[in-house]
């Protein structure tokens, strides 16, 4: 995957990301400090849900900014993504823009040929346990198909339950005492109570 030199001539840039509000930033832009990127050319990000490009704003400015020669630090690898696909394709947009990936925690240096061995398998990885994970998809909707069960998402009350809902409603019962009832969320109640109202359109 990463077959030529890239030679770091230019900036070191550092990235760093947290996931959850519970989490500090702190441990990470000292260890970015300690490898020598200067504090004001780190960007971060702060998650707390899912990992679009406009969701992680810092990200995206990085890879804005980053010029061919220049050299992104991470602390470790895991955060350029939330998962393997964001992590791969990350890797390959900078080896295509010559951009050098350095990553402290796997030692991984893209401008050595150790680093782009090492970022190339952990790229292969990636690729292979997203198409694993494919395969363990598909496999699991055909046996649900054989076996005649339904392939999306379960239901929160099967037809009974939903009809039992549907009759407490009709007798003036809340959604609360009914959520309580049948030990569901009263969100769950509402939206049953809706497709029935839809159904019966």
């Amino acid at each position: 995957m990463f077959g030529r030199a890239v030679p770091a001539t230019g900036a070191q840039i550092g990235y760093a990301r947290i996931s959850t509000g519970h989490q500090s930033q702190d441990q990470q832009l000292d260890a970015l400090t300690a490898a020598g990127v200067n504090p004001e050319r780190v960007y971060s990000d702060k998650l707390s849900g899912m990992s679009t490009r406009e969701q992680r704003p810092g990200l995206a400015a990085l890879l804005d900014y980053a010029r061919p020669g220049d050299a992104i630090v991470v602390i470790g690898i895991d955060r350029l993504g939330r998962n393997a696909a964001e992590v791969m394709a990350t890797i390959r947009d900078l080896r295509d823009r010559n951009i050098v990936l350095r990553s402290l925690r796997e030692g991984i240096d893209t401008a050595n040929a150790t680093g782009r061995t090492v970022a190339g398998f952990l790229a292969s990885l990636a690729e292979l346990e997203l198409e694993l994970g494919r395969e363990r998809r598909a496999a699991a909707r055909e046996a649900r198909r054989a076996r005649g069960q339904s392939i999306g998402r379960p239901r929160a009350l099967d037809q009974s339950k939903s009809a039992l809902a549907q009759r407490m409603h009709a007798n003036g019962e809340s959604a609360s005492t009914i959520a309580t009832t049948l030990g569901v969320s009263r969100a769950t109640v509402y939206r049953v109570l809706a497709e029935q109202a839809a159904e019966g359109d």
